[in-house]
């Protein structure tokens, strides 16, 4: 591991003269992409500077304590270097983390799908509540969220919404939220004050590139029709919504939050990539099964990964045994902590494979 840092210090420091070489930054396109190299390295060589001091501080204390010429500085040094000790181990732990090899969808944007499950509804209004946690836990990151298609029922419950998240990192902190969302609860249509359990799924996919996924124009059907709103009333009387259908895949996409057909076939072109990429993946994971036990849940939108129980006012999440008091918080998109152990967890599973 050491050697592997301190070849990354040295690719670093290089790095760091290339971008203020004038004739590399008169090329702008060569210049970015060698200031982003840097910016990646950048956290790992710094925890690495971190560590070297550290190994010297310990190696100083050590001399000192050896010294029995001044016992009030061995003494002092022997309470430096138990603190020292601690931060290495520390120290230790996070350059493994940060060598670890790194998702390259990380940094993409995301298509958030969220659609109710069993429950009528009640796990629409249910998928709507999820709609609104996502909603406020991107505004409380700084991202940006646009919506491409919804469908609601005639009691405001989402049937199904589909989401652009664009932002640093969306896709590594909401990558491990696809699943089946089970909430337990009285509806509000519940006359006798049963509580009834029901569900919400929702998929994460990585916003696709064009360079990640080519689709052949040729193998889009797109059709136009009027966009309608809640309860099928029609907002506009032209056709500027779009339905696109990939013909060798059969996945179709639609959107009409635009009110322009043009802007709505872009929107409807993110996603239609999305979703070709996804199942490229999903093909590709399903031939090599193996790697799938490695990842903190399967990613699998059937597979069951939290529950919201309301009358205990907790949320439980099934893949880390991570049971939390706080609901209320958490449905005004306070996720960080939950997010955070799932990551985590990811992490540790990852390290103790490639030991």
């Amino acid at each position: 591991m050491l050697d592997k840092l301190a070849s990354l210090e040295i690719k670093y420091n290089e790095l760091t003269e290339q971008v203020s070489d004038p004739a590399i930054i008169a090329q702008q396109d060569e210049w970015q992409k060698l200031c982003k190299a840097r910016a990646e390295l950048e956290p790992i060589v710094e925890a690495y500077l971190q560590y070297k001091a550290c190994v010297q501080g310990i190696a100083d204390a050590k001399e000192m304590i050896a010294d029995k010429s001044d016992p009030e500085m061995a003494e002092m040094a022997k309470m430096e270097l138990d603190e020292l000790e601690e931060s290495k181990e520390k120290l230790e732990h996070e350059l493994k983390i940060l060598l670890l090899p790194k998702d390259k969808n990380d940094d993409k944007n995301v298509i958030l799908e969220i659609r109710a499950g069993t429950g009528g509804d009640e796990a629409a209004l249910f998928g709507a509540d999820l709609f609104k946690m996502y909603s406020r836990y991107a505004e409380k990151q700084g991202w940006k969220m646009e919506i491409t298609e919804a469908s609601y029922n005639d009691v405001g419950g989402v049937k199904e919404i589909i989401t652009l998240i664009e932002g640093k990192g969306a896709y590594s902190r909401m990558k491990f939220e696809s699943g089946v969302h089970r909430v337990q609860r009285v509806p509000a249509t519940e006359a006798q004050g049963r509580i009834h359990t029901s569900a919400a799924t929702v998929a994460v996919l990585p916003e696709a590139e064009e360079v990640d996924v080519e689709i052949n124009a040729n193998d889009v059907k797109i059709d136009v029709f009027c966009a309608s709103g809640p309860g099928g009333q029609c907002v506009n009387t032209t056709q500027s919504a779009v339905r696109l259908t990939h013909l060798p895949t059969g996945i179709v996409v639609s959107c009409q939050d635009e009110k322009s057909q043009i802007k709505n076939k872009e929107k409807g072109m993110r996603v239609l990539r999305a979703r070709v990429a996804e199942k490229i993946r999903e093909e590709a994971m399903a031939a090599e099964a193996s790697a799938r036990k490695s990842q903190v849940g399967s990613g699998d939108r059937s597979e069951r990964i939290r529950t919201y129980n309301y009358p205990q006012g907790r949320v439980t999440d099934h893949r880390v045994g991570l049971t939390l008091h706080r609901l209320e918080w958490i449905m005004q998109g306070d996720l960080d902590e939950i997010i955070d152990a799932l990551i985590t967890d990811d992490q540790t599973r990852r390290m103790q494979e490639t030991e």
